[in-house]
């Protein structure tokens, strides 16, 4: 062994036994006292009202220098509890933390207005301005959604879409730094069922959650947090299982890494933007199944001001998923928390990566016929530098003649859902509009019935690439992929088995540039054809 070695090895042994001791004392400051919540006169009957011995026993911890406040097996009904500083809950097995069915036993740390403009922000389990705090264990916490509203509804007589703001998040965190939650079950929000705002050093891993029952039941909830690493946990939502905001400008997502995830949804599984001022980027979701989710299995929005950029997404199965993917760039331009914020200008949308996935789209979805991925800017405002590389899709077909010709409102000021494009899209596959930048690379689709849309639309597009990609047997079609005021566009490799009039067919005044090279077509399909308002020699056969 040389001296540089020797001395290498030592400095690697000295690194070592110092992290060691570090994560000792750590791990000693935050588990220095442990409280056990029924010394602090918590019974776990299911029916005393705890609220206030729960409390005793954070802010006994917090006061002796923090550590664990244990919850035993049993069953402690509450509302509003508050995590002080280096706390963390222990929920021992067969430990249920109850929300309860009151509205009036529950506080809002930090009052905000959600991008449908109701009020919201009460929780079970809240944290404001703290740090080092965390939620362990193979215990629960259940905050009884439905009962909840049952009882709501006997004395708040106003319509559903503004009640429904009143009722309670089960876990609320807000301007933490340092928050970890891992093993534990949440069920049965009376909201959202859990909401992390403009937190630090975010770890969630191993969590259940089964949120369905009542409105709005969001799964996980990131709202402009940083340095965030969510595994391996499993998410059954009423509302949008993983979601990424930002209702505030002043604090953007980023530095975000999610994998392991199994989602379920009554809405999107992985969804960005539905409130989006400040931006969203360096974010990378892997690994993931989306399974039985009814409204978008990947939807990535920017419409209040944001920059969304550098985000990676891979590696994604999805089963019985309507609408596949949704990318939107809008100019909805909401403000949230409006003593704090004005409104801003349109975002951005750019730099985004969505590869490695396979989709067996469900049959029956919003759209009729389904198609299986909406990507759109608004005029002036362009989707920029998106790939989509290494997909498969498997879809029902059944488009119409009259389906490939529906005009695709703008709704440039709406809210970002499918919904507000359809009910029909004129492609069955892939329909673009605004685009700067597109790449369509390998992506092969599969259908169960004969489809009379092209598989892929373009509409005021520049920079377009569609390469590599399967295209299935059918019949009858005008025309397989249609380019409407495109300038500039590479389609070349592509493996076409459907008989259609036209291969690639050219349409609008500002069309230019399109080169069409090594494609496999069949022989009776015209490779290229022009609109009468296509200008000669727009695309070229190479």
């Amino acid at each position: 062994m040389t001296c540089i070695d020797a001395f290498n090895l030592h400095a690697i042994m000295f690194r070592k036994l110092s992290a060691g001791i570090f994560l000792l004392v750590a791990g000693f400051v935050l588990h220095a006292t442990d409280v056990d919540i029924t010394k602090s006169g918590a019974v776990g009957d299911g029916k005393t009202l705890n609220t206030i011995f729960i409390q005793k026993a954070i802010d006994a911890c917090n006061k002796s220098g923090g550590g664990r406040v244990i919850f035993p097996a049993g069953k402690y009904l509450s509302g509003t509890i508050i995590l002080k500083d280096n706390v963390v809950l222990h929920l021992d097995k067969d430990a249920l933390l109850l929300g309860s069915t009151h509205v009036e036993d529950y506080q809002n740390p930090d009052p905000f207005v959600d991008g449908l403009g109701v009020g919201v922000g009460w929780a079970l389990v809240a944290a404001a301005d703290v740090k080092n705090i965390g939620i362990e264990g193979e215990g629960a916490i259940d905050g009884q959604g439905a009962k909840l509203k049952a009882q709501q509804i006997l004395t708040d007589t106003r319509p559903e879409g503004q009640r429904w703001g009143r009722r309670p998040f089960l876990l609320r965190v807000v301007r933490c730094d340092g928050v970890t939650i891992n093993g534990v079950s949440l069920f049965y929000s009376a909201a959202w069922t859990s909401h992390y705002f403009q937190c630090m050093k975010i770890r969630i891993e191993k969590v259940k959650i089964i949120s369905v029952g009542v409105a709005h039941n969001d799964g996980m909830d990131i709202d402009g947090c940083q340095d965030v690493r969510i595994k391996d946990c499993d998410v059954e939502s009423g509302d949008d299982a993983l979601c990424f905001k930002t209702t505030s400008s002043k604090m953007s997502c980023k530095d975000i890494i999610v994998s392991g995830m199994r989602l379920k949804s009554n809405q999107a599984a992985i969804k960005m933007g539905t409130e989006s001022m400040a931006a969203f980027e360096d974010i990378k979701i892997s690994d993931c199944y989306i399974y039985d989710t009814k409204n978008g299995g990947i939807k990535l929005l920017t419409v209040d001001g944001a920059r969304l950029r550098n985000v990676e997404i891979s590696g994604i199965t999805m089963s019985e998923v309507r609408t596949p993917m949704l990318f939107r760039l809008g100019s909805r331009l909401s403000v949230f928390r409006k003593e704090q914020d004005t409104q801003q200008p349109t975002g951005t949308f750019e730099n985004v990566v969505i590869k490695n996935i396979k989709v067996k789209a469900a049959d029956s979805a919003q759209l009729k016929p389904p198609s299986g991925i909406l990507i759109t800017g608004v005029p002036g405002h362009y989707i920029t530098n998106l790939t989509l590389e290494n997909i498969e899709i498997d879809l029902l077909g059944t488009g119409t003649v009259e389906n490939a010709g529906r005009v695709v409102p703008e709704a440039i000021d709406q809210y970002p859902e499918v919904k507000t494009f359809g009910p029909v899209i004129p492609a069955y596959g892939i329909w673009a509009r605004h685009v700067k930048g597109l790449k369509l690379i390998n992506i092969s689709f599969h259908i169960k019935n004969n489809d009379l849309r092209p598989a892929l639309i373009c509409d005021d597009g520049t920079g377009i690439e569609i390469s590599n990609c399967k295209i299935p047997a059918g019949s009858g079609a005008e025309c397989i992929i249609r380019l409407e005021n495109v300038a500039g566009a590479h389609i070349n490799n592509n493996d076409v088995k459907a008989n259609a009039a036209s291969f690639v067919r050219v349409e609008g005044t500002a069309s230019k540039d399109v080169h069409v090279t090594k494609n496999t077509i069949p022989g009776n399909t015209k490779i290229i054809a022009l609109s009468a308002d296509a200008k000669p020699g727009v695309a070229v056969l190479e």
